[in-house]
């Protein structure tokens, strides 16, 4: 099951809202449960590194099942996941990108966010995943 188009503007509108209040211009990009993009908002001036670092935060996030920042942990050097970044064309492993999951506990798809400090972008993804499902899958082999 992909993430609606439907759903995927709710998150896009909540997160933008969110960023709005944070004072802070973001790219906020939405895929599917492939990790294929679905929706995408740049908010006037924000910059454009930005684009292709939500993009990834969203497709990281789905194609392992969990937060970016997460991700990040599990692969700083000695770590279990250390090198993964330079997989699958490129992923992002800071704070920012967050899986979407349904009311079933299927992920349906992902959020990226990009243009600010980490912790902004990670509560605009937060914000952006609240009306349309939660972030955390039921159980995951990576988390203790």
């Amino acid at each position: 099951m992909h993430v609606s188009i439907a759903d995927a503007e709710k998150a896009i509108a909540a997160a933008r809202k969110k960023a709005v209040k944070l004072k802070t211009q973001m790219c906020i990009a939405v895929v599917d449960s492939g990790g294929v993009l679905k929706a995408f908002h740049r908010m006037d001036d924000a910059w454009v590194g930005s684009i292709d670092i939500a993009i990834k935060k969203a497709k990281t996030a789905v194609f392992f099942g969990m937060p970016t920042g997460e991700i990040g942990k599990l692969s700083q050097p000695g770590g279990p996941l250390y090198g993964i970044e330079h997989s699958n064309d490129g992923l992002i492993t800071f704070p920012g990108g967050l899986p979407i999951v349904d009311a079933e506990g299927v992920m349906i798809g992902a959020i990226g966010v990009s243009g600010s400090s980490v912790e902004n972008d990670h509560a605009v993804a937060q914000a952006g995943v609240a009306p349309i499902g939660v972030c955390d899958l039921p159980q995951h082999p990576w988390r203790t």
